[in-house]
C-alpha cells in the first residue's frame, strides 16, 4: 500500500486495518475472491443424458430388443404382447396375432429420442415443467432431439427383419407434423400420423395409451412393447390412487415377470415419472431406518 494513503489513527481496530482501507483508490492491490463454482445439472440429468453408465444401459436394452425381434419373427407367436381389453394384469390375456404383420411399438420421449433441448432449458432456468414450453418443443424441436444410444441401429434392424416400427406417445395430435419431423431428423426414419405414429388426442382415451394400443394391435401382431414408464405397457399401472406397494407388486409379480425382456422392454429414465410422488417410507422401507449413535 502506498505511504500516506488511507492513513488511519492508531485507535482504529485491527479488523479495519486488515480490511485494507475499503475506501482506498482502485490502484491498491487486493486479492479477488475465488470464482463461484458454476451450477451443475441435477444428478438425474447428469446420469441420463451425460453418463457412460446410461449410454451402456440404453444400448443394452436396444440390443435385446433387436435380438428379440429377430427371434420372434422366426418363431411366430400365437398372441401379441398387448393386453386384450378388460384383461387384468395379474391374470393377463393378449390380443391374438392371426396372420397380421409384425410390429414393435415404442413410446417416443426418452425411449426413441432424448429431449435434451427442453430438459436443459428447464434446468438452466430452474423452472418446473411448463406445458406451453413443451408445446413449442413438439412443434419446433426437429434437429435438436437426439436419438438414444443404439436406437437408430435397433430400428433399422427391426425394419430389415420385416417388423413395422410404431410410436405411441403422449405428444399432442395437434403437433403431429412436428413430431414426425423430430423423429425423422433424429435419424429414425418415417413415422406417419395415424399409421405408424399415434398421439394423445387420436381418441377419447386422453393420456391412457390403452385405446391406441388396442387400435395398433387390431392391425398388427405386436411382438415388442418398449417405453420408459409402466403406462407404456398398461394403464393399469397408472390407476388412480393405486398404492405404491400394490403397483410394485403388479410390476414384479409372476405375470409381469414373464414379459419383461420377453416382449416388454423398459428403458431407464430417472428424470421424470409417476414415482416422483413417493414419500419417505415408500422410498425407504420404515424397517430399514437407521441413525448413528
Amino acid at each position: 500500500m502506498a505511504r500516506g494513503r488511507c492513513a488511519a489513527p492508531l485507535a482504529l481496530s485491527a479488523a479495519l486495518l486488515l480490511a485494507g482501507c475499503a475506501g482506498a483508490p482502485s490502484d491498491v492491490a487486493s486479492t479477488p475472491p475465488p470464482p463461484a463454482e458454476a451450477a451443475k445439472p441435477a444428478t438425474a440429468l447428469q446420469y441420463l443424458y451425460g453418463s457412460a453408465e446410461a449410454e451402456v444401459a440404453v444400448r443394452a436394452v436396444n440390443a435385446r430388443i433387436a435380438d428379440h425381434g429377430a427371434w420372434r419373427v422366426r418363431e411366430r407367436p400365437r398372441d401379441s404382447v398387448v393386453l386384450a381389453p378388460g384383461a387384468a394384469m395379474d391374470a393377463p390375456r393378449f390380443e391374438p396375432c392371426g396372420d397380421k404383420p409384425f410390429a414393435a411399438v415404442f413410446d417416443a420421449d426418452e425411449t426413441l429420442i432424448w429431449n435434451v433441448g427442453p430438459m436443459r432449458w428447464f434446468a438452466e432456468k430452474n423452472t418446473a415443467f411448463d406445458s406451453a414450453i413443451w408445446e413449442q418443443w413438439e412443434r419446433t424441436g426437429a434437429g435438436k432431439a437426439l436419438p438414444m444410444p443404439g436406437t437408430v441401429e435397433m430400428v433399422n434392424a427391426l425394419r430389415a427383419a420385416g417388423i413395422t416400427v410404431v410410436a405411441n406417445t403422449n405428444r399432442s395430435a395437434a403437433n403431429a407434423k412436428g413430431s414426425e419431423d423430430t423423429l425423422r431428423a433424429a435419424g429414425l426414419g418415417e413415422f406417419r400420423h395415424g399409421e405408424t405414429l399415434f398421439l394423445m388426442g387420436d381418441d377419447a382415451g386422453g393420456s391412457s395409451k390403452d385405446p391406441r394400443r388396442a387400435t395398433i394391435a387390431s392391425r398388427y401382431c405386436v411382438i415388442i412393447l418398449a417405453g420408459d414408464q409402466l403406462g407404456d405397457f398398461s394403464q393399469q399401472f397408472n390407476a388412480r390412487d393405486l398404492p405404491a406397494a400394490q403397483r410394485m407388486a403388479l410390476a414384479t409379480g409372476p405375470a409381469a415377470a414373464a414379459l419383461w425382456d420377453k416382449g416388454w422392454f423398459l428403458f431407464p429414465n430417472p428424470v421424470y415419472g409417476p414415482w416422483e410422488k413417493l414419500g419417505w417410507d415408500e422410498t425407504f422401507p420404515s424397517e430399514t431406518k437407521w441413525e448413528p449413535e
